[in-house]
């Protein structure tokens, strides 16, 4: 078992998306989106959702809901900072022949498409620091897909190099976004900035890991992050551009983002 080596696990859900891992938010009760990896405004004491819900504590395995999320999973994922690890998740073909090239060896994962370079020691998770290629470490997951074959080697300084760089650089920012962000000034629902700058990351990841229907999962996207974020005035310029830059990496249009994001706040009547 994964948790008795010390691997933080967690269930998922069909689309490799993770339950909601408390009473509270079982069935995404609290608003989340069920085909999301974003949360609604989880108000539980303890942060209880995807890569932070992951445990290697026995008795907490055992218990509901945990228990009914086991039975009813479709796959087991991993806390790879968790457990000290970090996995570069290389998407096609050409993202391993790049690592072939440019990463030294270490153990190796076989992915649908590609595969996992897991490395000792942690890093900052970053999406697409190059064409096809994901950095998930800490507040992050992945897929467990077997123990793989080789090595495992430290995290060398070409991981780290680009775990460190911004991902909004690898593609350029919108740069007339003409999106409205006033909100309402309601209680934030926010226990600590983490929480905000979580959803983003996570809202980022749904895009980024979109195979199909990218319109629809952009719009999606944006939806659910205003229903968490929208009414507070927490959400900044910056924020928005990063989902922007994270669409457009995927092949939608600058206007179609504003679009999507002006569609999304008239739904919500914000």
């Amino acid at each position: 078992m994964l948790a008795a080596h010390g691997v933080p696990v967690l269930p998922l859900r069909a689309g490799k998306v993770p339950f909601g891992n408390c009473p509270d938010c079982t069935g995404n009760a609290c608003g989340g989106r069920p085909n999301m990896k974003i949360p609604g405004p989880c108000r539980c004491v303890g942060v209880c959702h995807a890569w932070a819900a992951a445990t290697t504590d026995r008795d907490i395995l055992a218990s509901w809901p945990w228990a009914s999320a086991w039975r009813r999973a479709a796959a087991v994922a991993y806390h790879p900072g968790g457990a000290g690890l970090t996995v570069v998740d290389l998407d096609h073909a050409a993202a391993v022949a790049w690592a072939r090239t440019n990463l030294p060896a270490t153990q190796t994962v076989a992915t649908t498409r590609g595969e996992h370079w897991i490395y000792e020691g942690t890093v900052r998770s970053v999406n697409t620091v190059r064409p096809g290629i994901d950095i998930k470490s800490t507040m992050s997951y992945a897929r467990w897909l077997g123990p793989g074959t080789g090595v495992m080697t430290a995290v060398p300084d070409a991981v780290r190099a680009l775990a460190a760089k911004d991902p909004s650089t690898a593609r350029r920012a919108p740069q007339d976004l003409s999106v409205s962000l006033s909100g309402g000034q309601g209680e934030c629902p926010h226990r600590t900035p983490a929480y905000l700058h979580r959803g983003i990351r996570m809202a980022e990841q749904r895009i980024t890991e979109a195979r199909d229907a990218i319109h629809a999962t952009v719009y999606r996207t944006f939806l659910a992050v205003l229903s968490t974020h929208g009414r507070c005035g927490c959400l900044a310029d910056t924020h928005v551009a990063r989902l922007f830059t994270a669409a457009q990496a995927k092949g939608e249009t600058a206007r179609h983002c504003t679009d999507a994001w002006t569609n999304a706040r008239t739904t919500l009547g914000l």
